[in-house]
């Protein structure tokens, strides 16, 4: 437990963590059988899918296939396993990309319980209202935010188009 702590409150050397991290996204990538292209490609893709399953809140864009195909060119081409092995580091460190969040949405998120809470107080004191009463916090906080994020998204694409923040 010490040591846990010792790492936990020092941290590791981020190259460290890089080369464990890929390191064993490449052992689960090496394990798969490889013939050509489409079983590389079906190959990354289940890295991909184990990355972003694995990082809740985070989600890597996937590369396009023109540059699945280029890095399999040069994975093949390389005879030995070691050299196989830098070719996918090198290509999972240029070409994998964090899927920048929305900030709108961020905004959205964090802005709408409070505001919700203070119109569901707000309207309990409005004759016309008083039935808002009935329906328990737990339930219209949640769903005055999904909606306000629905919006927001909706709002972003109609007036913006499918521009990314």
């Amino acid at each position: 437990m010490g040591l846990v702590m010792s790492l936990v409150g020092k941290g590791l050397p981020s190259a460290q963590v890089l080369n464990l991290f890929v390191g064993s996204l490449y052992n689960e990538f090496q394990k798969k059988k490889i013939n050509d292209f489409d079983d590389f490609h079906i190959a990354m893709l289940d890295v991909f899918n184990t990355l972003n399953s694995a990082m809740p809140g985070k989600n890597f864009d996937v590369p396009s296939t023109k540059e699945v195909e280029d890095s399999y060119e040069k994975w093949r081409e390389e005879p030995d396993a070691t050299k196989k092995r830098l070719v996918f580091i090198e290509f999972m460190k240029n070409k994998v990309n964090l899927n920048k969040g929305d900030n709108s949405m961020m905004i959205t998120g964090m802005v709408t319980p409070p505001a919700a809470m203070a119109a569901k107080r707000a309207g309990e004191n409005v004759t016309q209202l008083k039935m808002i009463k009935a329906v328990p916090d737990v339930i219209f906080i949640p769903s005055a935010t999904m909606v306000a994020l629905i919006v927001a998204k909706v709002s972003k694409r109609m007036f913006m188009g499918n521009i990314p923040s």
